[in-house]
């Protein structure tokens, strides 16, 4: 079953106010039933990646004040939205934007639901950056939020560098920031550790930790940071 045919059950669930114990069962509504949580589960962690994205976009988009029409038009671009579709997206986001239940909640259950599955979060965390970024503006506010649910995740400040320095002024970025390591490394080290990032971010392995296959774009911006950082470095040590 598409993830968006899953969607419209969580929407209809969510409007009809059929909550579960928590926001991000509150969300999925009557659609999925306790089995959907089972941590061995691919559907479990496609349907939470996607709830997460949705209803964390939401509140992410609210945090400098204004959802603008950049940001809602980033959502649809970078996770190719049917459009028979948006609909159903389209209500959650507009239903969790308005959920009385502050973000916090739902990082926290996201951090718990997934907390087998880290790079997961880390996939999840990046889409959030892409939302952020739509307008052109990163707002102090916007920070603050992603750098707190970072932390709800259980990434450290220095990880959430990492992975802020792929989306802001990557082209500015100190490379081995953007990659996550340390100038004192050496070459070897290096590549072996550029070509597990390359892997770790390929479609198949997104794949395969539970992003849903419509949501296997969010890794095309992510290595060509990589790519850009490691060739500057590569430039600059001569191998």
């Amino acid at each position: 079953m598409s993830i968006w045919r899953k969607l419209a059950g969580a929407a209809a669930g969510l409007a009809e106010g059929e909550h579960m114990s928590g926001p991000v069962r509150g969300l999925l509504g009557s659609f999925a039933g306790n089995h959907i949580f089972h941590r061995d589960s691919r559907a479990q962690r496609q349907v939470a990646f996607t709830i997460g994205v949705i209803a964390l976009g939401a509140k992410m988009a609210k945090a400098d004040g204004v959802v603008t029409r950049e940001e809602i038009i980033a959502f649809k671009e970078v996770f190719k939205v049917p459009d028979g579709e948006m609909q159903n997206v389209s209500r959650i986001f507009n239903l969790a934007k308005q959920d009385v239940v502050g973000y916090e909640a739902y990082a926290n259950q996201l951090a718990s639901l997934l907390r087998d599955n880290r790079k997961l979060l880390e996939d999840l965390l990046e889409a959030l950056f892409h939302i952020a970024l739509a307008d052109g503006v990163f707002h102090p506010k916007e920070e603050h939020f992603l750098a707190d649910v970072a932390h709800r995740f259980g990434f450290t400040p220095t990880q959430f560098n990492y992975i802020k320095a792929g989306h802001v002024g990557a082209a500015k970025s100190d490379p081995y920031e953007v990659l996550g390591i340390a100038p004192d490394i050496d070459d070897k080290t290096l590549k072996t550790h550029y070509r597990k990032l390359v892997l770790d971010n390929h479609p198949d392995r997104m794949l395969a930790r539970g992003v849903p296959p419509e949501f296997v774009s969010l890794a095309t911006k992510k290595v060509a940071a990589i790519n850009a950082a490691y060739h500057e470095l590569a430039k600059e040590r001569r191998i």
